[in-house]
């Protein structure tokens, strides 16, 4: 029989393409309808191994792909939310929840895709409710899923006939391991392990592949899978390339394990089959699921020694910007109000210390553009805003009891330097929108420019130390020293904005380039002025 190559490459690409799309939508269709709470569930159910394995195996359900949790399971241990330990549980997990999409595949309802793409359609065209839309997307990219499987079946039919194709198969059959690179390189190509199953349950329902030469490919898929972790760790911080690798050698002992026990294994899915009447890709699934929980049962109990190992082969010391609170213990809420001022204060100071180091990111940024400077400080200002909100939280909660009139006038310079803190990574965020904006649009600011804005931050950053200095030790001289810092910072503006305009007029500089400058300025200028003001809780204390 012929087969016409150019019709199975364009089926089988096509499929493909539709198929990852399908995948997409409905993660992103079941990402919004569960609302922005998969951090939430990440933060708050790893405070063991085995919560932190069923919190990953959830969210992947959620997202539908096991990179994207290890991703943000990644992003959460770069930013301090997370321990490597507690990581290692979620990415166990992820494996386990990425099976959930061959099983839904193997329910084997493709005859159905077209119209359940069209009741997504209908819902997410013809209604203007925000969560029907999402659902609308859900059910899309569901019947996308299988129209693009369909679609890659057609494809891969003719390739049982295919003498080269099948010689490939015994092949795989007699070498395991040549089926687990296979399945590897794929994934790695595809970055999908939920393709590559997809495409190994339509060649096993077409007869075009044996299960021996199946499941080494099953398992390859699983190692191809962790590229996309390697890939977001890279310029990550020590602990984020570790969780990283952990997804690698996981992955590479389970596959060792079943490879070593191959045949038992075989013979158990091949009961399976039996035993359920289950279809090909109902097979697979069970093939994929069965491996996943086991392996994640053999190495639960060694997440420590995971973590070690990967501790020796990944030296240094991790530098995290710890989201979470130090200070605030509850108990002293009740039991002293003078202890629980100076809990909050000792927060106060190290949110502003975050502050003035986020700051020096940001300069770092300007001068050098490299993203993980970027990078370092957008996490100081997401751990500023959560301090914010615990220092708040705590601080109105003791507002509760009774305090004398010095505690009283303490407690409401605390909760004005939190707003003023917080408002300060407000504004070195919007100095990072400008560099980013300067990068992107390739807009180029004159030496004079950069020097200028040098001088500035150099002022800015040591006044805000200062005022947290101040602060910190309710010193009066270093406060007053801030204010007079403050008067210099407001007269550099206004001298950096004429000489700019000067620039301007003579032609030396950009009207983009003009915008970035004042921007940049008046952002820094705005965080003297919260510097002084927590310079000024500090005079009015006494």
């Amino acid at each position: 029989m012929d087969i016409d190559i150019q019709t199975l490459l364009f089926e089988f690409i096509g499929g493909l393409g539709i198929f990852l799309l399908g995948i997409k939508y409905m993660g992103e269709g079941l990402q919004k309808s569960a609302g922005d709470r998969l951090r939430d569930i990440l933060d708050r159910f790893t405070s063991n191994p085995l919560l932190g394995v069923l919190a990953g195996i959830i969210v992947t359900i959620l997202i539908q792909s096991s990179s994207g949790t290890t991703v943000l399971t990644i992003g959460l241990v770069n930013a301090g939310f997370m321990t490597l330990r507690q990581a290692i549980g979620v990415i166990m997990g992820a494996n386990i929840g990425t099976t959930v999409t061959a099983f839904v595949i193997g329910l084997d309802i493709g005859e159905y895709a077209l119209p359940i793409i069209a009741i997504g359609c209908f819902l997410l065209f013809f209604f203007k409710n925000t969560k029907v839309n999402n659902i609308g997307q859900t059910i899309f990219g569901f019947g996308a899923l299988f129209f693009g499987l369909e679609l890659m079946s057609g494809g891969l039919k003719p390739l049982r006939t295919l003498d080269v194709f099948q010689e490939l198969t015994v092949e795989m059959s007699t070498h395991p391991v040549l089926g687990v690179v296979i399945g590897t390189v794929f994934t790695v190509i595809v970055q999908s392990s939920s393709a590559t199953i997809g495409i190994l349950q339509s060649l096993f329902s077409e007869g075009a592949i044996h299960l021996q030469a199946a499941l080494p490919v099953l398992f390859g898929d699983n190692i191809g899978t962790t590229i996309t972790a390697i890939l977001a760790s890279i310029g990550a911080s020590v602990a984020a390339r570790r969780a990283a690798l952990t997804h690698v050698i996981f992955n590479l002992i389970g596959t060792t394990i079943v490879l070593i026990l191959l045949v038992p294994f075989t013979n158990y899915v091949l009961l399976l089959q039996e035993q359920f009447n289950l279809n090909e890709e109902m097979t697979i699934a069970f093939a994929h699921g069965s491996f996943n929980v086991v392996n994640t049962l053999i190495q639960l109990p060694f997440i420590g020694a995971l973590a070690w190992i990967v501790t020796r082969i990944v030296p240094g010391k991790d530098v995290i910007v710890e989201y979470k609170p130090q200070h605030l213990d509850p108990i002293f809420i009740q039991q002293s109000s003078t202890l629980a001022l100076d809990q909050a204060k000792a927060e106060v100071v190290r949110m502003g210390e975050y502050a003035s180091k986020g700051l020096e990111e940001t300069n770092l940024y300007l001068t050098n553009h490299h993203q993980k400077h970027s990078e370092m400080a957008m996490q100081i200002e997401g751990a500023l805003n959560n301090l914010d909100r615990k220092i708040t939280d705590y601080l109105i909660e003791l507002s509760g009891e009774s305090m004398s009139e010095l505690e009283s006038a303490k407690h409401t310079a605390l909760m004005d330097s939190v707003r003023d803190i917080e408002r300060m990574g407000d504004h070195f965020e919007n100095i990072i929108e400008l560099i980013d904006y300067k990068i992107s649009n390739k807009v180029q600011l004159t030496d004079q420019a950069i020097e200028d804005l040098n001088n500035m931050f150099d002022l800015t950053i040591l006044t805000v130390k200062q005022a947290i200095k101040s602060l910190d030790e309710s010193n009066r001289e270093e406060a007053l020293a801030v204010v007079q810092k403050e008067d210099q910072i407001d007269k550099m503006e206004r001298a950096f904005r004429k000489k700019h305009i000067i620039r301007m007029n003579e032609g030396l500089c950009s009207a983009s380039a003009g915008i970035v400058f004042v921007d940049i300025i008046s952002n820094l200028e705005r965080i003297g002025d919260h510097a002084v003001n927590i310079a000024e809780a500090v005079l009015g204390e006494k």
